[in-house]
């Protein structure tokens, strides 16, 4: 033991590593389809192993690390966030907004009747709202008080206790709620609703099984005969499918192949498109010739494509194609996803910012398309440095600033400054593609990262103090956490279905966006046999990350009295 001792006083960050790992490992278990998740298993790891003795990790290094976790939140939101700030969307805002609203309101009213300290109050609010962040913003604001140090010391491990208690029962609840409460309090069949929005995606035609399959995209070769004396966009239109006639060469030389092209016979042409309507394509024009050289030179390509154009953002499929026009030829929609799930496809499917088009054709075609929506994901970029530690440093600077309410100085701090920095920077990203790269496989690994060290940094160094509290106030907790958990969530299903008027399937998408809950999304397209549920998300994804958040250091300015 006096080995262990003299580890933690030595090398404490052998620990916190050691936390992050255990934690992240026993976070990916699934116990028939369900899992605690990472985030809560890091704490419970770390608060047990802070049992073993006194751990201290320096101030600058749990800011650095929770800096990173929520400047990243703020950088993948920034484009959604501000891009839903449009009437189109504006149902899912409020939603979105109602159940922080509520959530908050529920967490001061148990505060003052139960007489609880503000970091039990935070720690409430950050375990049945789902909201790991609220920890470091709710810290940074206790921080800023000028508390003793062994005051602050014993609130931190109030937040840590009123989080390790809720947040797995909130996460459990929301999960349940989602797929099987809120369709009942909507008063409607989720698998039935999800085939009336398919069809209504399709256009008013029954889905098909294969509506979200790929058919594939070719490009063939063809000497004209029966269509010499016809203009290329007869031969498109006769042939349909938006096939398009990619090249043409006569004696030997390129003509540019414009829409009012007139064929003439013994013209090679190159025709692309899917494969059953180039096959079927001969009669309409000629015989098909192996013209490798012809071929060579149109290289077909499949691209991720970043959707960042604000003019799409909440547009149907069928008008993104008409906005893009025709930098849309030859360029065939693949796939959608949507905060890594597939979405259906159908004319009126819409679009938003922030989702990935999978897009297929020619090289050249699908570089001109793209310019127009986005811009291509790129597994070769690397991260702008310079442009993250300046973003974060520029809110970590905003955050010192406060505005005085009451007797209590209401601050964001510095996490809440990066958050906000953070999602400034990543709407400049969406305005000019070719400043502050951040991949998404390094987002992930600086949100892991971040979030995973913080949690075990306040896990370890509150450990023993925790333990006691949750002793304490344990079932106490479990009780206001089931209610801030449950209430919130019921207000906002009423309100989005009989209110708004949302499409129930949406809106129990959006109900797991709101609580920045993704796996609810799974069990809700489980439910209902569809995808459809994942239309909802990105919005009250993006909403809930920046209110949920906030809600730190206005508890703490709403609870807080010396």
């Amino acid at each position: 033991m006096d080995t262990v001792r003299w580890i933690i006083a030595t090398a404490p960050e052998i620990f916190l590593l050691l936390a992050i790992a255990i934690g992240t490992i026993l976070g990916r278990i699934r116990i028939r389809g369900f899992s605690i998740g990472t985030t809560a298993c890091v704490l419970i790891v770390a608060v047990l192993i802070g049992q073993l003795g006194s751990f201290s990790f320096p101030p600058v290094l749990r800011a650095i690390l929770f800096s990173l976790f929520v400047f990243t939140i703020g950088y993948r939101s920034g484009p959604e966030f501000f891009a839903s700030l449009s009437v189109r969307t504006l149902a899912q805002v409020v939603l979105a907004l109602v159940i922080g609203a509520t959530g908050l309101v529920l967490v001061l009213i148990f505060a003052h009747a139960f007489k609880l300290d503000t970091g039990t109050a935070a720690g409430l609010t950050a375990g049945a709202l789902t909201q790991s962040s609220v920890i470091g913003t709710a810290s940074g604001a206790l921080a800023q008080l000028g508390l003793p140090a062994d005051v602050l010391k014993q609130q931190e491990a109030n937040i840590a206790a009123g989080y390790a208690v809720t947040y797995v029962l909130g996460y459990i609840l929301t999960l349940l709620f989602v797929p099987f409460v809120a369709p009942r309090l909507m008063r409607i069949d989720l698998k039935a609703e999800a085939k009336k929005l398919e069809a209504e995606l399709a256009g008013g035609v029954p889905a098909k099984t294969d509506n979200l399959s790929y058919r594939k995209f070719q490009a063939r070769a063809y000497r004209v005969s029966a269509a010499a004396g016809r203009t290329v966009e007869a031969i498109e239109t006769e042939i349909g499918r938006r096939t398009i006639v990619e090249r043409i060469v006569r004696r030997g030389a390129d003509i540019a192949p414009h829409r009012d092209t007139l064929l003439e016979a013994n013209d090679d042409i190159v025709l692309t498109g899917p494969t059953a309507a180039i096959v079927a394509a001969e009669p309409a024009i000629g015989e098909e010739i192996d013209a490798d050289a012809l071929l060579e030179s149109l290289p077909g390509n499949v691209i991720e494509v970043l959707v960042e154009n604000r003019k799409l953002h909440g547009r149907s499929i069928r008008e993104v194609a008409e906005i893009v026009g025709d930098s849309a030829r030859g360029v065939f929609l693949r796939a959608l996803t949507r905060m890594g799930r597939e979405v259906p496809l159908g004319p009126d499917t819409r679009v938003y910012i922030g989702d990935v088009m999978t897009l297929v054709g020619s090289t050249n075609n699908i570089a001109r398309a793209t310019v127009q929506v986005g811009h291509a994901l790129n597994a070769s970029d690397r991260t702008d440095i310079a442009f993250l530690a300046t973003g974060i440093a520029v809110g970590l600077l905003a955050g010192l600033s406060s505005v005085k309410v009451g007797g209590v100085a209401l601050t964001l701090g510095g996490g809440g400054g990066a958050l906000i920095a953070g999602l400034v920077c990543g709407w400049l990203r969406s305005r000019k593609p070719t400043m502050g790269a951040m991949p998404p496989a390094a987002q992930q690994t600086l949100s892991d990262i971040g979030l995973g060290g913080f949690i075990a940094a306040i896990g370890l160094g509150n450990g023993l103090a925790a333990w006691s509290a949750i002793q304490a106030h344990g079932m106490l907790l479990v009780g206001m956490g089931i209610v801030v958990t449950l209430i919130p969530m019921t207000v906002g299903t009423l309100v989005a279905y009989y209110l708004l008027r949302m499409n129930p399937v949406v809106t129990c998408g959006a109900l797991a966006g709101a609580m920045t809950v993704d796996a609810a999304v799974t069990g809700a397209c489980d439910v209902a046999e569809s995808q459809t549920p994942v239309l909802g998300v990105a919005v009250p994804y993006a909403i809930g990350n920046v209110v949920l958040t906030v809600l730190g250091p206005i508890v703490v300015a709403a609870t807080f009295s010396r």
